[in-house]
């Protein structure tokens, strides 16, 4: 069986993934550290804020990992950095990385979140896979 998202679904996954896995330091223990662009992020920021605005959302709460997000649709990109080996296992990821690599998630992690059934460890798969193409922790 194949499951088939839109970009908005993809995006959607994977910022619950970001906001399961990362932000609570699930991953932690791989020896990879997820690291950005502090001025891509900045920029980022100001381009997500001004886009609430536009639309008269200006006192809406802006998360960490929405900004992450927006450096993704701004045509930047994340890493997972390897910092205990020799660098072989570090990935830098973009938007078009996510559309691309979401359907090698496997089916049952996809219906989870889904279903809303997902927790830190269906987000360490779609995290695991966006990044590395598979689960390889």
């Amino acid at each position: 069986m194949e499951i088939k998202l839109s970009k908005d679904e993809c995006e959607e996954f994977f910022l619950n993934a970001l906001c399961n896995a990362v932000s609570t330091g699930y991953m932690d223990g791989y020896g990879i550290e997820f690291v950005y662009d502090r001025s891509q992020y900045k920029a980022s920021r100001e381009h997500l804020v001004q886009s609430l605005e536009k639309i008269k959302l200006s006192n809406t709460a802006v998360c960490t990992e929405d900004i992450w997000m927006q450096i993704l649709r701004d045509g930047g990109s994340l890493t997972f950095e390897d910092i205990e080996g020799e660098g072989d296992m570090t990935r830098t990821i973009t938007m078009e990385d996510v559309y691309a690599r979401m359907p090698l998630v496997p089916n049952r992690t996809l219906m989870e979140m889904a279903n809303g059934e997902d927790d830190a460890s269906t987000a360490d798969i779609i995290l695991q896979t966006i990044f590395f193409e598979g689960v390889i922790f």
